[in-house]
């Protein structure tokens, strides 16, 4: 079996972080439970990142990017309504399908807040700037409107916190959803 290279081994640990921090979150996340899930030590973890925030904010600019590659994808040659709705639907087929992206994404605002209390703006920065970048990303398909961003985001944001409580497809709070918005269950892929 082939060795694996820095790279590489470094892309499985913004995996396992992306999956612990998730689970746990940032305070909640030893950085022995993702050196043992990449099955290194954690010296080696720290050859890699040079702390725990590194990792993290590895795993949250990760979470960010394929976000934006979602919606990248989803409406590559459309605008308005067209790109608003095959945005939304590829939204939430991922998070459906990748619980762990939806739930790193909660823990990248948790963990702003609790370090911003502690006086440390790394995160928030770091976190602000992606959250520019998919500000960005879906504000020119949706016809550069700031209104229907905001909409559309607000909607995200919606969907992101009933999706976490875990409210289930054809549950009565979807009913105000456009329909590309709404979790649908397995079956209705």
């Amino acid at each position: 079996m082939a060795r694996m290279s820095a790279e590489e081994r470094r892309e499985s640990v913004i995996r396992a972080a992306t999956a612990e921090f998730a689970r746990g979150g940032y305070h909640g996340t030893s950085t022995e439970a993702i050196a043992k899930r990449v099955g290194v030590s954690q010296p080696y973890l720290f050859r890699l990142f040079p702390g725990k925030k590194a990792i993290f904010l590895a795993a949250a600019e990760r979470c960010v990017e394929e976000t934006i590659r979602t919606f990248e994808e989803a409406s590559k040659g459309l605008e308005g309504e067209d790109a608003l709705h095959a945005m939304a639907d590829a939204y939430t087929r991922v998070i459906a399908e990748r619980p762990e992206w939806l739930m790193m994404q909660m823990q990248m605002y948790v963990a702003v807040g609790a370090a911003e209390q502690e006086g440390d703006t790394e995160f928030g920065e770091a976190v602000r700037a992606g959250w520019m970048r998919l500000w960005d990303t879906v504000h020119l398909p949706l016809g550069a409107d700031a209104n229907e961003t905001t909409t559309f985001l607000a909607y995200g944001m919606l969907i992101n916190c009933l999706t976490a409580m875990g409210f289930p497809p054809g549950h009565r709070v979807w009913e105000g959803m456009y329909p590309s918005a709404r979790i649908k269950g397995r079956l209705e892929h």
